[in-house]
């Protein structure tokens, strides 16, 4: 794959600064101090000082060798350098200690395709798309390899078939689709949105050639309409001739028959008396339904996540932290204390934060429960969406949250 079909891919790191890691942001909790680290990496990356972002993300790493958002930024700065090898290394290793997070995958497939190993960037972008399923850039990548796919499949099928005009055009339009980006970042666009190719005339789909059509069968002969079939009133029966006398007199001519009288029109018999039908037998009550236990639980779960999600818009911490058991897990090892303490540090202060939940699903399994929900954040720093588990469990009465998790 040339420099500028690899570069119709987009990665993470060309999303704004503001909105460089969606999934990371909500995930990972940083104080002020850490994320005036991650700023000053992430503007030598924009300013193209690859290599003292790379010095400056070593220093940290040494000191926090485990923390995911720093590891990314030097994955990212490592990428932009032209260092493939350290990068796929550091992207491949935030995918097994967070498989959870889209990003990283998405990364790996924009090396992969810009080495021309096609099947391996479509394999790692599915899988971006598992972890987050509306995660656009995913999707967007995804079609430039399809696409290049296609392309390569195309023109195979006409090295093989040099006469197959159905599969020219196609060609032709796949071809022109990446000229017109390699256009688009000609001009200064680079090639972050894929410009949309002319309407072609449809290319004729690729069918086996039917056999010669057979005679035309002869006319069908209407049949004739089927008669009217009517009524008729029954004969009479004709009269019996009358007994031959037994002496040899000559018979007498027989009287004309006369013709009998049009029979007179049968009289209904009287309808029965109706009778009283029986009265049916009063169906027995419906038992009255039974109250939904689990729907009690889901109405108490739902309120303490949103209790959660007001605390946290209200920088109120003591409310915010009550949410979470004693027992809880912070995602990324540390002990409850300084996770209480990165939290303090990231959440009060704040000029404002907005915390909104979407779409929640409970599922309620005794004592245990989880929920999923869509969660918008937004403060003076960043405004991004995510997916969100919290799993929960009743503690002395109330719902606490024992386990946070981005992207399930």
């Amino acid at each position: 794959m040339s420099k500028t079909a690899a570069q119709t891919l987009r990665s993470a790191s060309r999303i704004p600064s503001r909105l460089l890691a969606v999934a990371l942001a909500c995930a990972l909790p940083f104080g002020a101090a850490l994320a005036d680290e991650y700023d000053n990496v992430e503007q030598l990356i924009q300013q193209r000082k690859f290599e003292e972002g790379l010095a400056q993300a070593d220093r940290f790493l040494r000191e926090k060798p485990q923390d995911l958002q720093m590891r990314f930024l030097k994955g990212v700065a490592s990428l932009e350098a032209g260092r493939r090898p350290e990068a796929i290394a550091i992207f491949e290793q935030i995918t097994r200690d967070a498989p959870n997070l889209p990003e990283p995958y998405n990364n790996l497939a924009v090396i992969y395709a810009g080495q021309g190993d096609f099947d391996k960037a479509r394999s790692v972008l599915e899988r971006a798309i598992r972890t987050n399923s509306s995660y656009a850039t995913a999707y967007e990548n995804l079609g430039d390899v399809y696409a290049r796919l296609a392309s390569e499949a195309y023109g195979k099928a006409l090295q093989l078939d040099k006469g197959n005009a159905a599969v020219q055009p196609k060609l032709a339009l796949i071809r022109t689709l990446f000229s017109t980006q390699a256009s688009a970042m000609a001009g200064g666009k680079g090639g972050t949105t894929v410009a949309k190719a002319p309407t072609p005339t449809p290319a004729p789909a690729v069918v086996a050639k039917a056999p010669p059509p057979p005679p035309p069968a002869p006319p069908a002969v209407a049949p004739a309409p089927a008669p009217t079939v009517v009524a008729k009133a029954p004969e009479p029966a004709p009269a019996p001739a009358p007994a031959k006398p037994p002496v040899a007199a000559p018979t007498p001519a027989p009287a004309p028959v006369p013709a009998p009288a049009p029979a007179a029109a049968p009289t209904p018999a009287p309808a029965p008396a109706a009778t009283a039908a029986p009265k049916p037998a009063e169906p027995a009550p419906a038992p009255a339904p039974k109250p939904d236990a689990a729907a009690g639980e889901r109405s108490e779960i739902t309120a303490a996540v949103n209790a959660w999600a007001n605390a946290w818009s209200k920088q109120d911490m003591d409310g915010y932290l009550a949410a979470y058991a004693p027992n809880f897990d912070p995602a990324d090892g540390a002990s409850r204390s300084a996770w209480e303490k990165e939290r303090r540090a990231r959440i009060v202060g704040k000029n404002s934060i907005s915390v909104q939940v979407e779409g929640l699903n409970v599922d309620v399994q005794g004592d245990k429960a989880t929920a999923k929900f869509r969660q918008r954040y937004r403060s003076d720093r960043l405004n991004v969406s995510s997916r969100k588990t919290l799993e929960m469990q009743r503690v002395h009465g109330k719902w606490r949250i024992v386990k946070e998790t981005v992207g399930g």
